[in-house]
């Protein structure tokens, strides 16, 4: 930014003159913001001004549509893309009077001019200058400053505009993180976007930029700068669309002040309702939202997800709903500009993509999940390129540790297959003043160092600086999730604390159940002929006082279901059936489930019982309990030939499936190796050698099977960045920690003699 550029947009921030006392320090930019662009519009509307009132006088009485007359007006300005119709401006508003002629003139604009000023509120804010007697003056202030492209051109003026979005950033603090990215974090990822375009430099360079999250247009304006330094003549054609009224507003503004077609500037949910649905870009930067919700849009999502598949956005999975900066990523995939058949050979043409993200999508959500299965479909295709770690305490809203993915579907031939990881944790200096959260800042050497580590894609490791760099395949990011069983062993016990458990529910009415018991249960027998047991008739208005106060959680239909006797006799039945086993069993322990099952079996035949499946179960669930010194519990017998790496196992000449117990089974991540064509070889080996050792009555669960290549195990895909980058310290020797132990309490006693002397 030249020294003139800043001057002047120091002196137009300096209307915050005016405006102290009257409005907070956060509101200042809400109103130097449109009045600079009001400014700005009536000095480049000023050389065609005369010919479109003309034309406008000409075409006010025919019955041409609005829509037809705007396209004659926008011709008669000789190519702009907006237009005023009325003969007023800012230096002939007038005195008295002022606010109604400042609405007039706002309201003649074009339809693209007026909205801006529509969302900036303007009007509302005109509205209060006028009662604090400052509209005038600030009008006043605002005319004498000269910014027709005569005296400022389109990127200079561009500069200005984001110096000033730049200082209403830094004014609004706590509130700034939701519509304005840090420059210096979009300066680095522009560059790291941008970078590897050697063809920008030359003649009749044309490129498109689009941000889904376009905030103020930060990274838009970053994105014009950029190519303009390298190529003053290239054009670079703007694309975004941003969900807050506001920050629509300033970004739109913006793109007006640097000649853009603001109709490609859109407001609205990206998300759900993309307005750029059909159009594809070169670049794309964005810095969505971290760890927000999208349960607002989960239907619109969910339904794109299942309708189209990978014909939409969201075909590879969908995140879990509390975090949605992964559809923010996938959305950006859809719009990549298909590489040329000669770009994806050497790495022109197709897109690339440069967006911030915290820590969780690198590593949120185990194999098979909605995050998983996305890193995999971006692992897969091959489009990540790079990861920059950032430092923390860089944004103006979260100290949290942040990363920039660089996405390209046109790799260059030695980045193909491979993935960048850069620790820049340690490129920062501290701020002079904190910004909300932002308390460190990264300098221009910092960002050349990092812009450097990534152009030469080596192995790197800075002693001084503690920068570093490291590359992997892709699928050095991927394993298979291969579930491990174990097999279940159970004792049983016909005890009597055991049995009287089969009085009540099992689940969500067993601790109210039994509370109603010890409380009414006095006069209930379990004799089968009791008239009173489950009869709580009489005590109803109490039992429901006490639900409400200590099991709110249970519901009406389930309180309804206590007050049936049919509910409480039915489990005393159970209980009573139990009792009967009891006598004939015993309460000796069972360690064997083929004995249980055999002394079951002979009870009910002494007993003359016939006992229900349903009835069985929950007598078996009541008495049974785990035991590790038990017998296995055989589920089946097979007629096929033992296998015990996959749960079939050889017994008394038979082969035999144990029924697995839930809380022993595992999972291993297994490293996906790629160069073994073998899957299922490389699952036995690694079992065999890391796990049967530890655990030799374990086996794989083969039915577990991943959905897109059939083999046993789940894929998935983490990126933990921390872990590639720890570095071992180790502890301090003990001598040296006792010696200062006890310097530090020969320090304490000496204080505390001072003290008693």
């Amino acid at each position: 930014m030249s020294q003139n550029s800043n001057n002047m947009a120091a002196y137009i921030w300096s209307l915050a003159d005016l405006l102290r006392g009257d409005f907070k320090q956060s509101q200042f930019g809400r109103i130097i913001l449109p009045f600079t662009l009001l400014r700005r519009l009536e000095g480049v509307l000023e050389e065609t001004k005369a010919k479109v009132l003309a034309q406008y006088e000409t075409l006010q009485n025919s019955e041409m549509s609005e829509e037809v007359m705007a396209k004659m007006l926008l011709r008669a300005t000789g190519g702009l893309s907006f237009f005023n119709t009325s003969k007023l401006d800012l230096a002939n508003l007038g005195h008295t009077g002022i606010k109604d002629n400042l609405e007039a003139y706002i309201q003649a604009f074009s339809k693209d001019a007026r909205e801006i000023f529509e969302h900036f509120k303007f009007m509302e804010f005109v509205g209060y200058l006028d009662e604090a007697n400052l509209l005038y003056k600030v009008v006043q202030r605002v005319r004498i400053v000269d910014l027709s492209p005569a005296a400022i051109s389109n990127h200079d003026m561009g500069l200005i505009f984001e110096e000033l979005i730049r200082r209403f950033a830094e004014s609004s603090k706590e509130t700034a993180g939701d519509h304005f990215t840090p420059r210096d974090i979009v300066r680095l990822t522009t560059s790291l976007t941008f970078m590897t375009d050697n063809s920008i430099m030359g003649p009749g360079a044309i490129r498109t930029i689009y941000d889904p999250t376009a905030g103020t247009g930060g990274f838009l304006s970053s994105g014009m700068e950029y190519v303009h330094e390298l190529n003053a003549d290239a054009v670079i054609r703007a694309f975004g669309q941003e969900l807050n009224p506001e920050s629509y507003a300033i970004c739109k503004a913006d793109m007006m002040i640097k000649g853009q077609d603001v109709s490609q500037i859109k407001l609205g949910n990206t998300l759900s309702d993309d307005q750029l649905s059909h159009q594809h870009f070169d670049y794309m930067l964005s810095n969505p939202p971290f760890g927000v919700d999208w349960k607002k849009i989960e239907g619109d999502v969910g339904a794109e997800h299942r309708e189209k598949g990978f014909g939409g956005r969201f075909g590879p999975g969908l995140p879990r709903v509390s975090d949605g900066s992964l559809l923010f990523l996938m959305h950006l995939i859809s719009k990549l500009k298909a590489p040329t058949s000669k770009g994806g050979e050497n790495g022109e043409g197709g897109g690339r993509i440069g967006i911030i993200l915290n820590g969780s999508p690198l590593f949120t959500g185990s194999a098979g999940s909605g995050e998983s299965e996305i890193r995999r479909y971006v692992l897969e295709s091959d489009l990540l390129e790079a990861i920059v770690a950032l430092p923390n305490d860089m944004f103006y809203n979260t100290g949290i540790a942040t990363y920039i993915w660089i996405l390209s579907n046109h790799k260059t031939a030695e980045r193909k297959g491979k993935v960048q990881l850069i620790d820049a944790t340690a490129l920062s200096q501290k701020m002079r003043k904190s910004l909300g959260s932002k308390r460190n800042e990264m300098n221009e050497s910092h960002q050349a160092a990092i812009t450097r580590c990534f152009g030469s894609f080596e192995v790197t490791k800075d002693a001084e600086s503690g920068l570093a760099s490291k590359i992997f395949a892709n699928t050095d990011f991927g394993y298979r999730r291969v579930t491990i069983e174990r097999p279940l062993r159970e004792s049983y016990a016909f005890s009597d604390d055991r049995l009287d458990t089969l009085r009540f529910d099992t689940k969500t009415l067993q601790a109210v159940m039994q509370w109603i018991y010890e409380s009414y249960g006095d006069s209930w027998s379990d004799a089968s002929d009791c008239p009173h047991y489950g009869d709580l008739s009489a005590h109803e208005t109490e039992i429901r006082v006490k639900i409400k106060a200590d099991f709110s959680d249970i519901k009406e239909k389930q309180i309804k279901k206590l007050f049936q006797r049919d509910t409480w006799t039915d489990y005393k039945t159970l209980l009573l059936h139990a009792r009967s086993l009891q006598s004939v069993i015993g309460s000796e322990t069972i360690n064997d489930n083929a004995q249980y099952e055999t002394a079951l079996k002979d009870a009910q035949k002494q007993l003359g019982l016939k006992l229900d499946s349903k009835t069985l179960k929950a007598i078996t669930q009541a008495v049974s309990f785990k035991n590790p010194a038990a017998e296995k519990v055989i589920k089946k017998v097979h007629k096929t030939a033992p296998n015990p790496m996959y749960g079939l196992f050889e017994v008394n000449g038979k082969t035999v499936e144990y029924a697995t117990d839930s809380e022993l089974r595992d999972y291993e991540n297994i490293p996906l190796e790629p160069q073994q064509n073998n899957t299922q070889s490389v699952i036995e080996a690694y079992v065999q050698r890391e796990v049967l050792p530890h655990v030799p009555d374990a086996w794989i669960d083969a039915k577990k099977t991943d959905a897109q290549d059939g083999e046993i195990g789940l894929v998935g895909y983490e990126i933990p960045f921390n872990r590639h980058f720890y570095e071992y310290t180790p502890p301090r020797d003990l001598a040296a920690i006792d010696a200062d132990l006890d310097k530090v309490s020969r320090e304490i006693m000496d204080l505390l003699q001072a003290v008693h002397s």
